[in-house]
């Protein structure tokens, strides 16, 4: 009888550890996927600010009669496709980010060209609404900034505490799968041009 206990015990003891291990690896995908989580809605958070400040910024500049209304109605077209692209929270996937990140690149070069296309009227660059709009468009592109980087940390953490062993093993068991980073936008390795 003795002979059956200590194999049994063993058994006993390896599941227990097993089992602990397991939740406890579950547990922890859960708590740093709801950090990323947060962090999405962070990001998702400081695009929208971006996206409800355009209109003001829109209706200073349409003040200006003579101000070229192309650029006008290609930030109002960019604003309106990079809203209507949504993320569910638990999709992050690379797909899905890139075509998200892609319609918020259109609206950041639709506003730079607006941006610049107004250093033609200095009467509008001295108005004071468009200057206070500008900043707060500027303080905005700053916290995007920051939301992404740290919406990047927390889903490279996760990353990696998927992919190391033993912890891939329960992944896979439990449906986790790697999330998507936010990436420079095309062509941000080259220096601008600047030309006098």
């Amino acid at each position: 009888m003795k002979k059956f206990l200590v194999p049994i015990a063993i058994i006993a003891v390896v599941g227990i550890f097993i089992y602990t291990k397991a939740v406890g690896t579950y547990n922890q995908f859960v708590q740093k996927e709801e950090v990323i989580n947060g962090q999405w809605a962070e990001v998702e958070t400081q695009y929208q600010r971006r996206a409800d400040l355009i209109p003001n910024l829109v209706n200073t500049v349409k003040g200006y009669a003579d101000f070229e209304q192309e650029t006008l109605t290609g930030v109002i077209e960019a604003r309106s496709k990079a809203t209507s692209v949504q993320i569910d929270p638990t999709n992050l996937t690379p797909e899905k980010l890139a075509e998200f990140q892609q319609a918020q690149d259109q609206l950041s070069g639709a506003l730079s060209r607006l941006l610049v296309t107004v250093e033609r009227y200095p009467d509008l660059k001295a108005n004071q609404n468009f200057l206070e709009l500008q900043a707060q468009l500027e303080g905005t592109e700053n916290r995007i900034s920051v939301a992404r980087r740290n919406f990047n940390t927390s889903v490279q953490d996760y990353n990696s505490n998927l992919r190391t062993f033993p912890n891939n093993l329960f992944a896979g068991m439990y449906g986790f799968e790697t999330k998507g980073y936010f990436e420079a936008a095309a062509g941000a390795e080259n220096a601008p041009t600047v030309q006098f």
